[in-house]
């Protein structure tokens, strides 16, 4: 049995341990949501002062050369490059990610129009991110594609020559399961079909190698494991054999091969920066700059490789712990313990019919664990296929092992108690 003594003579241990110093987390919270939003970076606050008061309270418009605001989206772009295995001026920080996969999956299917026209399909996987979904939806009515989901054991063999697209999040925001980005890639790109990539779940969490998988299109966003805050800009990468071979369909200013020519007829700027559409949200860059100056803090202590390894560690004791204090409550585990299928979250299942009314009881059991200040999320099942889903995110940058056996023995009382049964806990918010 793992006992919280054994819990803490691993925080002594971790390298990584004061990483911890540098973000401002509450007094008396387990946060196991960064898979969802990130931690405030202490840095952040001053910046984003000194950005309001000084550089635009002060410099006014002329900060957009002094304080460089202009290049923000290239600046923050290439901290990110280096957690993707993208090289310098490869990637642009940048809108949403929704609109990003907009740009590239539009992109992706000109390219494919004009090399394989008989190719009329996008394949992706059925428990991918709605977003991505809608998106790739709307595309498809738009030029006459289709849209084909499958579920994660069923893609590979649908890789045929019909198919112009693969579309999928490398981990599922779901489950936390992690795809083979180079095996999938390689095998898409063996049909002549060319691959997107969602990294909304894997960029700061896991490694990832763009460049060396030979991904073609990739996308992700800023607030989760980059803890850019809330609505925190995306980013966008392309490979450079294809980012000067078709406009993206938000032709704006900022994408302009020479903005401030103000010329009435677009000229797509070379690269990457064609990627770029309106005036960026330079406070919200800002923020998002000092959320990703914590990687570069970490990389002397084994940067990205040495958060993987404590990311395992983490969802490893917390798979033991629950294992061995919460049996018999009816969890379930939608998470791979295989660490190369894993990324970097656990999502526990609940059986439909074990709570309230004839629900899973999954919902409520999250709430009780909030209100004792451990803060996962929740996520819907179909009721079929897909059970409902706790999820547990695990950020190396500022969670310990203590708080995981404390985690795990919230959830036990939880469970013992039957407190997930309380009124308060089974009223719907509407975020979950």
């Amino acid at each position: 049995m793992i006992t919280l003594d054994h819990c803490r003579a691993l925080d002594q241990q971790d390298p990584l341990r004061t990483l911890k110093d540098t973000f401002s987390l509450p007094a008396g919270v387990i946060y196991l949501d960064g898979n969802s939003l990130g931690v405030l970076p202490k840095a952040t606050s001053a910046r984003v002062t000194q950005v309001v008061e000084h550089e635009w309270g002060k410099g006014l418009i002329r900060s957009w050369n002094s304080a460089g605001w202009f290049e923000l989206p290239q600046k923050v772009g290439n901290k990110i490059a280096t957690l993707i295995g993208a090289n310098a001026g490869e990637v642009v920080a940048t809108d949403t990610t929704s609109i990003n996969l907009y740009k590239v999956l539009s992109a992706a299917l000109h390219i494919c129009a004009a090399d394989s026209p008989q190719r009329k399909i996008i394949v992706s996987e059925r428990s991918n991110f709605p977003t991505d979904l809608y998106i790739a939806q709307a595309l498809c009515q738009q030029h006459g594609f289709t849209l084909q989901l499958l579920e994660e054991n069923e893609i590979t063999a649908a890789l045929t020559q019909d198919v112009a697209v693969l579309m999928l999040t490398h981990v599922n925001y779901r489950t936390g399961a992690m795809h083979d980005m180079t095996a999938l890639t390689e095998a898409a790109q063996a049909q002549g079909i060319l691959t997107v990539w969602d990294l909304a779940h894997s960029a700061g969490a896991v490694p990832v190698d763009l460049q060396g998988a030979k991904a073609d299109f990739a996308v992700g966003c800023g607030y989760k494991y980059l803890n850019g805050g809330p609505g925190a800009p995306a980013f966008v990468w392309v490979n450079p054999q294809h980012a000067d071979r078709f406009w993206q369909p938000l032709a704006g200013w900022w994408g302009h091969a020479a903005p401030f020519e103000f010329t009435p007829d677009y000229r797509p700027a070379a690269g990457i920066n064609r990627y770029l559409c309106g005036t960026q949200p330079i406070i919200n860059m800002a923020a998002l700059d000092c959320g990703l100056d914590v990687f570069a803090v970490a990389e002397p202590l084994g940067g990205m490789q040495a958060l993987r390894a404590k990311s395992l560690a983490l969802t490893d004791l917390f798979i033991q712990l629950g294992n061995e204090r919460c049996a018999g409550y009816g969890l379930g585990m939608a998470t791979p313990l295989n660490h190369q299928q894993r990324g970097s979250q656990v999502s526990l299942t609940r059986e439909f019919g074990a709570g309230l009314a004839g629900s899973s009881g999954a919902y409520a059991i999250v709430q009780a664990l909030i209100a004792r200040g451990v803060i996962g999320d929740y996520r819907a099942g179909d009721g079929k296929t897909h059970k409902d889903i706790m999820r547990f995110g695990f950020t190396p940058l500022y969670i310990g092992y203590e708080e995981v056996w404390h985690a795990v023995e919230h959830l036990r009382q939880v469970l013992l108690t039957e407190e997930w049964k309380l009124p308060q806990h089974n009223q719907k918010h509407a975020v979950t």
